[in-house]
């Protein structure tokens, strides 16, 4: 006998030995009515059926990914109790809420919508067979993947952007007065990214800020194979200012719809934060061929059966005389029928069928940028450029934020948001707690709302720990919800090395591999003041008419450079161009014909100096955007040439110069190709990082080799 044989079996056994039809024996609590209960028992019961014909696909080679709501259906309570258009970000065994919600839709099909994921089938209304997940636009159910609590950031930006937007008069993706339903398991809430989103809700409470957001931990003990500490989450999760902790039983139907109505209405009237801390049980193990016995004992099983949610639900039915045992087993098998005939007919179920279907979300289009409307003749630095398009961007489209550690009145470390927050108001321009985390799912919550967010890290090397909220959130949105929602946003970071007299490796970082392997990632790198305005603005428009994640990668060493050459020539102080440059385009000095030096950020100065000591007739092509590279203009500038430098900062292993000699080796190219890095080390602190950072010296030797 199977898991989910003996799962239904016990249902069964335990229905039939319920009371028969007869008047209530004790005293109905109408704080649930009837009609409530049975819809809610519905969408459990679909919802355990779902997890047996998941399985059943698997069995017959037409399913992929089986991971169970099994003892989890108390969430169907949640589906019920909010508005359809409350944005739900939902826990993986989310099945009883989408079943919920589901039956609030005429023309929803639940039942298909999850057993077309489990098939990997193009009828999956939200991944289009990408990926098994719980979500549906129509619905108002964000896609979320497995990624461990990737999503708590975003769901508090999103609570945080909705206000915010009204106050602005703005127009946002949802209602005003909407709810943010965001669900995760116990074992995640111990995760870095739990803990600071939950941190960062505790913060803008204390702030005062309106955060419309409802946390529910479904706890069923387990982190797959490891308990949770008996009483660890009540203190930990009860911890957090500003952050109404409440606790009820999942098994318990009546306290639970009770529970859930009472704690979203409470959000919703004072749109502040409440955590309801779920207490649920795990059947059919954690995933897949996951086998329970192996690690629980006989007893722990059996112990999770007794507090069973359906059977729970089935009991207060027969108790209040609404149904009685065999008339719940009838609903119970009615369903199942239902589940199955559907299941049935997912036999070679439709499937994307080529690299094309399955990329398409991820696909671009160039973008054209019309000419700057705000020209301006004077000489400015490239921090001064990219303050001057700041202020532009936030003139043109109300939509438009800037934040980050230090935006506001300060300006940033180096400056370039200064005064921006003093013209715009603390609404569009604004500090962000500490926590880069934080910061990006605050951009992935206003983008999801109708926002813009242009949020800034402060360094380079801070990215890393809050990568994921670009590769598991905001990058893969669009691919796992078949482009139906997006994530449009440009992340300005500060970064790349040869900074003097400030360094060591946490602001001298020269590692742009993770941003180049996220597919879909826009990077942008500016290195001259004339173009660092219009690649910004490319940027943006990308985000806004293609819903695209842009990085737009700063070099801080250039940031206030004046001169190029020699003291005070003030040859890298540049007008602006007004001309727009799509994705695709570089930029090009020089017409020498001897070689061509493919490069970009720090690069461009340092290769010009190069050219111009080697005394060599030279071409020095900007590559300016590093995802997706230039190839197509590469490609034609280097058929010119029999010599080409690749000058790339950053580093020798996994650094952007072993893309570009690729793609002229796949182009046949047959010129000499010479490669100048930097070396496979972290930056240090002083002069040492001379001896791994590339040089000029370096430059000039290639160029200068036979």
């Amino acid at each position: 006998m199977t898991a989910a044989d003996e799962l239904d079996e016990r249902f069964v056994t335990a229905v039939r030995a319920l009371p028969g039809h007869a008047p209530p024996t004790r005293p109905v609590d109408r704080r649930v009515d009837d009609d409530l209960l049975v819809r809610y028992f519905d969408a459990q019961v679909q919802s355990r059926h779902l997890d047996v014909a998941a399985r059943t696909l698997q069995g017959r080679g037409e399913g992929f990914y089986t991971i169970a709501s099994a003892g989890h259906e108390s969430n169907a309570a949640l589906g019920l109790c909010t508005r359809v258009t409350d944005p739900a970000l939902l826990h993986y065994r989310s099945g009883g809420f989408y079943a919920a919600r589901g039956s609030f839709v005429e023309g929803s099909t639940p039942i298909r919508d999850v057993l077309a994921g489990c098939a990997a089938s193009t009828l999956d209304p939200i991944s289009a067979g990408r990926h098994k997940v719980f979500g549906n636009a129509d619905l108002n159910i964000l896609p979320q993947t497995s990624t461990i609590a990737s999503h708590l950031p975003r769901a508090v930006g999103l609570a945080l952007a909705l206000p915010r937007m009204q106050r602005l008069g703005l127009d946002a993706a949802w209602p005003w007065d909407s709810v943010v339903v965001c669900s995760f398991g116990d074992a995640s809430a111990n995760h870095s990214t739990a803990v600071g989103a939950l941190n960062a809700a505790a913060y803008c409470r204390h702030r005062g800020l309106p955060l419309p957001l409802l946390l529910v931990c479904e706890d069923n003990g387990l982190g797959i194979s490891v308990p949770t500490p008996p009483g660890w989450l009540e203190r930990s999760l009860s911890s957090y200012p500003g952050i109404e902790y409440r606790s009820v039983d999942g098994a318990d139907p009546v306290e639970m719809l009770a529970a859930a109505t009472d704690a979203v209405e409470t959000v919703r009237r004072t749109r502040a934060p409440v955590l309801l801390h779920v207490r649920v049980v795990r059947f059919l193990g954690h995933a897949g061929s996951d086998v329970e016995s192996a690690y629980r004992s006989p007893s722990d099983l059996a112990a999770d059966h007794e507090r069973d949610p359906l059977v729970g639900t089935a009991r207060e039915l027969v108790a209040r005389g609404v149904l009685d045992a065999a008339g719940v087993l009838d609903r119970y098998e009615r369903i199942r029928a239902e589940v199955d005939s559907v299941a049935d007919s997912l036999q070679r179920p439709p499937r994307l069928a080529t690299a094309a279907e399955v990329m398409r979300p991820l696909e671009s289009g160039l973008v054209h940028v019309d000419d700057d409307p705000h020209p301006a003749g004077e000489p400015l630095t490239l921090a001064r450029a990219v303050t001057r398009t700041l202020g532009q961007l936030l003139e043109e489209d109300p939509h438009v934020c800037v934040f980050g550690e230090d935006v506001g009145l300060k300006g940033g470390v180096y400056g370039v948001t200064r005064g921006l927050q003093e013209r715009f108001g603390r609404l569009r321009v604004f500090d962000t707690l500490l926590d880069e985390q934080t910061i990006l799912g605050t951009a992935l919550g206003f983008a999801v709302a109708g926002m813009l967010p242009i949020p800034e890290i402060q360094y380079l090397a801070y990215l890393h720990n809050a990568e994921d909220q670009l590769r598991g959130e905001a990058a893969s949105l669009a691919f796992f919800s078949d482009g139906r929602y997006r994530n449009p946003m440009v992340v300005r970071i500060a970064g790349l090395p040869y900074q003097r007299g400030f360094g060591g490796h946490f602001h001298n970082d020269d590692s742009v591999a993770v941003l180049r392997d996220i597919p879909g990632l826009v990077l942008a790198v500016p290195s001259s003041p004339a173009t660092a305005g219009a690649l910004l603005r490319t940027c943006v428009e990308l985000a806004r008419r293609e819903g695209r994640v842009c990085v737009y990668l700063e070099p801080i060493a250039l940031y206030h450079r004046r001169d190029l050459y020699d003291e005070g020539d003030g040859l890298w102080q540049q007008v602006p161009d007004t001309a727009g440059l799509p994705p695709g385009s570089v930029c090009v000095y020089g017409d020498g014909r001897d070689v061509l030096v493919a490069t970009f950020g720090n690069g461009v100065p340092m290769s010009l100096r190069a050219v111009r000591r080697a005394g060599v007739a030279a071409t020095v092509l900007d590559l300016q955007w590093l995802s997706p590279l230039p190839t197509t203009a590469l490609l034609e500038h280097v058929r010119r040439f029999e010599r080409v430098v690749v000058v790339d900062e950053t580093r020798r292993s996994g650094g952007v110069a072993e893309s570009v000699v690729a793609t002229l080796v796949d182009d046949a190219w047959q010129g000499r190709i010479t490669r100048v890095t930097s070396h496979d080390s972290y930056v240090p602190l002083g002069p040492a990082a001379a001896h791994v950072l590339m040089s000029e010296d370096d430059i000039v030797r290639a160029l200068l080799e036979a």
